[in-house]
């Protein structure tokens, strides 16, 4: 009986200690991530994207449009209980999108800036989606915003991999690590041509013990957020200046319209500004010879 006893309880502090242990190596190996991916948001219902090359029209002044595309669904629908995200609110993603109006407002060529609450983005809504947000907002251009954040807390191989319209971003990460990416990707709707994109990555890197974990992971990844977020705007700027030189110098790849009333002249570098320029100074050498 006795021996019986010692069996049992021999038995019970094994399993005990195997799942203490289990637990210990669950809570050592924990793995937070939240995204909204643009490539799923475009192209989920494609096996393998090709852009057909095909001529923007910009009719100017644009009407730009700012959304968050969606958390990805593989229902097709948005579900707000599918990858609801706590830590990346819809304020800040609202504050987000009037930093990045604001950098698209200091361009003569843009008359309106549009900010799309992503409930009127389908998940993998694809271009019949945004032509849907084309006709009941007006807009011609759209930036998709997109986000992706993981957050370590083991010490194995660990790496945050983004895929993009241009390929994947592999960001290494350590124990404790919050590392962030945020995508803004500019899109002509009618055309389905991306006209530029700007990313912006965080990394925060964490010191919490496993009694106050929770919390800190909370804090870095709001931090995180508002880290990458600054950097995206600062990227954008960038860009935005890039692409106006691009225009300029490439009539080719872009065709300028305007529309009716438009007063605005040539935004895209003053070509128009130029060439009368250049026919003024013409006029005035001519004239000066004759009188010579």
């Amino acid at each position: 009986m006795i021996k019986t006893k010692t069996i049992w309880l021999t038995i019970g502090l094994a399993a005990a200690t195997a799942i203490f242990v289990a637990g210990c190596d669950t809570l050592g190996m924990s793995r937070s991530h939240r995204a909204s991916n643009l490539y799923a948001y475009l192209y989920s219902d494609q096996k393998e994207h090709i852009d057909t090359p095909t001529i923007p029209v910009l009719s100017l002044p644009l009407r730009v449009g700012v959304a968050f595309v969606p958390v990805d669904n593989p229902n097709g629908r948005n579900n707000y209980s599918y990858g609801e995200d706590l830590s990346f609110s819809e304020s800040q993603k609202m504050d987000l999108m009037k930093q990045i109006s604001g950098q698209f407002k200091q361009y003569a060529f843009v008359k309106s800036i549009e900010l799309i609450p992503t409930a009127y983005l389908t998940s993998r809504g694809g271009f019949a989606n945004l032509d849907q947000i084309r006709t009941m907002y007006g807009v011609d251009v759209m930036t998709l915003l997109s986000y992706d954040q993981v957050q370590f807390t083991d010490e194995g191989v660990l790496s945050l991999t983004y895929w993009t319209i241009v390929g994947a971003y592999v960001i290494p990460g350590e124990k404790n690590d919050t590392k962030t990416m945020m995508d803004a990707a500019v899109y002509d709707i009618a055309s389905r041509k991306l006209l530029f994109r700007a990313p912006g990555f965080g990394s925060i890197k964490g010191s919490a013990t496993p009694i106050n974990l929770s919390e800190q992971l909370r804090e870095d990844s709001k931090k995180g957020f508002e880290q990458a977020a600054t950097n995206l705007v600062a990227s954008l700027q960038v860009q935005l200046a890039e692409f106006k030189q691009e225009v300029t110098n490439s009539p080719t790849e872009y065709k300028i319209e305007y529309k009716p009333g438009y007063t605005g002249g040539s935004a895209f570098g003053g070509l128009e500004t130029i060439f009368i320029g250049g026919l003024g100074a013409c006029f005035l050498w001519i004239r000066r010879n004759r009188r010579s």
